[in-house]
Order: C-alpha cells, then sequence, then structure tokens
C-alpha cells in the first residue's frame, strides 16, 4: 500500500487487486469472480454542504442515508458493521485499509449488517484469512450496503472532529440536503425469549439492540437469562438481576425502558448497565444526558476506575454521554474517559446498582473489563 499527496489532491494507490486510480474515471479492477467491478465515481454528501468524492461498485445504485460517524479500530470491522448500535449509521473506518482478512460469519455481533453505508479510504477485494467466507465487498453485496472507498478519510475524519457527527448521504447524482433525515432507531428484539432453564437464579436482559457477546458473556454465568423487548415491563415478574443493553439512537427516546428501569431502582436488587444501558439508567435515576460531538466509536478508547485509579483501554461505540452534575447526590461516577473526561460509568452509593458507557463483552477490542460481568453474578 502506498499514500501520495500529489497536486493538493489525496491520492490512495492500491497493488495486487486493488483498486488504482489517480483521477476519479477508474476503469477495470475486478475480484476474481468478476462480479464487483469499482469504476463508478460517487460522492458523500454531508448535511453542512461538504462533499467527498470515492469509488462503488457497479452494482450500487441510488441513494443511502444515514447519520455519518467515524470509528477508530484497526480491526474488527465484522463486528462492528453487525453491531446494532451503528442502525441507520453510516460508518467512516479511520484505519486505511479495511477488508483485508475477509468476513468470518462466527464474528457477526447480531444476525445482519446493521449500518447504512461504509465509507474507507482502501477496501481488499479478496480477503486473506483461511476460514473468511466472503469477502468484505461481497459480503456487503449481498445485504444490499453500500460502500464509498477511495476517500479521503483522514479528511473526513477531521472535518467530523471538527463540525461534528451529522448527517450524510451517498450518491452517484447532487443530494438535496434539506430532505435529509433518519428515523428513530430501533433494533430490539420482537418477544422474550429464555436461556438456561436449568439455573435458579433469573437475570432480565433488556434488549435495546443488545450484541450478541452480551448475551454470551451472562450465559457463561450459573443464570438463567431472560432476553425482552426494550419495551417489555419486567417490574412485576420474579427475578434476581437486570442487565440493560446497548443499542442504537438517542436515549431519551426509550422512555418506556426508563420507566420500566425506574421501577427496579426503586427496589435492591442488582442492576447492570452497559453503553445505552448506562444512558438509560442515569435517565431514571434522574440524571440527564448530551450529544457528544463526535463520540466514542473503535477500541482503544482508555477509561480510568475513578475508586481505584486503575487504567484500561475499552471498546466503545455511543454518540452520547451523562450529564455529570446533574447525577442525583446518591449516585457517583464509578469511571471516567482519559481523552475528555466525559462519564464513562455510575454507580450507586449503598445500593447494588452499576453500568458502564464502553463494552465490558468487546468483540471487537480488548476484554480487559470482562470481570464486571462477574461483579455482576457476585451481586446476585
Amino acid at each position: 500500500m502506498r499514500i501520495e499527496i500529489l497536486s493538493g489532491t489525496f491520492i490512495c494507490k492500491m497493488i495486487e487487486g486493488l483498486a488504482v486510480t489517480n483521477n476519479r474515471k477508474i476503469r477495470g479492477n475486478r475480484s476474481e469472480r468478476g462480479d464487483f467491478l469499482i469504476n463508478n465515481p460517487v460522492r458523500l454528501y454531508l448535511s453542512d454542504g461538504q462533499v467527498f468524492e470515492g469509488l462503488a461498485p457497479a452494482w450500487q445504485q441510488g441513494q443511502y442515508s444515514g447519520e455519518v460517524v467515524f470509528n477508530t479500530g484497526m480491526t474488527g470491522y465484522v463486528e462492528s458493521l453487525t453491531d446494532p448500535s451503528y442502525a441507520n449509521q453510516i460508518l467512516v473506518f479511520t484505519f486505511p485499509i479495511i477488508g483485508n482478512y475477509g468476513v468470518q460469519l462466527k464474528d457477526m455481533e447480531s444476525d445482519k449488517i446493521q449500518v447504512s453505508g461504509v465509507i474507507t479510504c482502501q477496501t481488499a477485494l479478496k480477503g486473506s484469512h483461511a476460514k473468511s467466507a466472503a469477502s468484505l465487498l461481497e459480503w456487503l453485496g449481498s445485504q444490499s450496503i453500500p460502500i464509498l472507498t477511495n476517500v479521503d478519510t483522514r479528511a473526513l475524519t477531521k472535518h467530523l472532529r471538527a463540525k461534528g457527527t451529522m448527517l450524510g448521504a451517498i450518491s452517484q447524482e447532487p443530494v438535496n440536503l434539506n430532505k435529509l433525515a433518519v428515523a428513530p432507531r430501533q433494533a430490539s428484539i420482537n418477544a422474550p425469549v429464555i436461556y438456561n432453564k436449568q439455573h435458579a437464579k433469573k437475570i432480565i436482559l433488556v434488549d435495546c439492540g443488545a450484541k450478541d457477546n452480551i448475551l454470551k458473556s451472562l450465559l457463561k454465568l450459573p443464570v438463567q437469562v431472560k432476553r425482552v423487548p426494550a419495551d417489555y415491563d419486567y417490574a412485576s415478574e420474579p427475578y434476581d438481576g437486570v442487565v440493560l443493553s446497548n443499542g442504537p439512537g438517542d436515549p431519551t427516546d426509550y422512555q418506556t425502558t426508563i420507566a420500566t428501569t425506574r421501577k427496579a431502582l426503586a427496589g435492591d436488587k442488582p442492576v447492570f448497565g452497559i453503553c445505552l444501558g448506562t444512558q438509560v439508567m442515569a435517565l431514571a435515576a434522574g440524571a440527564k444526558t448530551y450529544k457528544l460531538l463526535f463520540g466514542h466509536r473503535g477500541h482503544n478508547q482508555p477509561c480510568m476506575d475513578v475508586e481505584n485509579r486503575r487504567c484500561y483501554i475499552t471498546s466503545q461505540n455511543h454518540g452520547y454521554a451523562i450529564d455529570e452534575k446533574s447525577l442525583p447526590k446518591d449516585w457517583r461516577v464509578s469511571f471516567r474517559n482519559l481523552n475528555d473526561s466525559s462519564v464513562e460509568g455510575i454507580r450507586h452509593k449503598s445500593k447494588p446498582f452499576f453500568s458502564v458507557q464502553f463494552h465490558p463483552e468487546a468483540c471487537p477490542g480488548p476484554t480487559d473489563t470482562a470481570w464486571l460481568f462477574e461483579r455482576f453474578a457476585q451481586a446476585l
């Protein structure tokens, strides 16, 4: 791979079967099967009027809209693309080449690709891993997920960091920016599902768009898990603990979930929140949330345990945070982000309620904070 700057124009040159261009009218560069021709000049139109040029597969037609966000992870693109928290978002990968190890379906964090679009600097046409089931392009094409490659993702990321995440559209034709819109995002299951019925202790997993590895992490514990939709009222049922999952969108849109969580916090049984679950817990406790300028997305986010000042590198995917000043007096900050000092975890001072903004289940990312599931189990 070689990145050059010529005449002020960012040019990505790819070798060995990858797209090579010094203009936006490339011809050729097919995959081994010859069915994913990357030669169509396509653009990303942002809601503030900024436009970024790139290339797209020939099958890709029409306009694809979403909130444009970026992820700083170097690997884990399969896990990220199937994370329900990315629903209705166009995901920009800051790492310069994506798709080099193909797609292993066992790494999926849900049953489908969740993003509305993908943007890369370079995209490998073939994956090199022996267990790869398909190339990234084949996988995206099979689910009609658009991709824009040969993009100056460094410039795009710097723009989003300065201006904040915003709506955008991938399109061959000019876009009417006044009509850009994204519907409220929901990714919950439709009906309750019970796992590990042989165990006596019962955990309620409130699924607001839960990643699969949250469920897998809970199933490693000697507990029965009842996975319920986000709007399910479990307050009158017998249970030993509650886990509030991650999920997409603005936490204030989950008013039914917040109301049921408020009932759970009125008791004394353990409640554990993850990502969106942290914000839901805070709102149920009476605190407020706000939207971050460009969010935290990637698996290299440093956080500190406020109590013992131990630091962890964490996996994150969120665009909202808790307003620390709004926390009730019986709650305290338990984790803090070391990049911007935002709240990364809260804990009740006397009751077994705690939550973290990052992902202790990882996938992708480090498993350094997986011990939080053990803490929850010990509190049951």
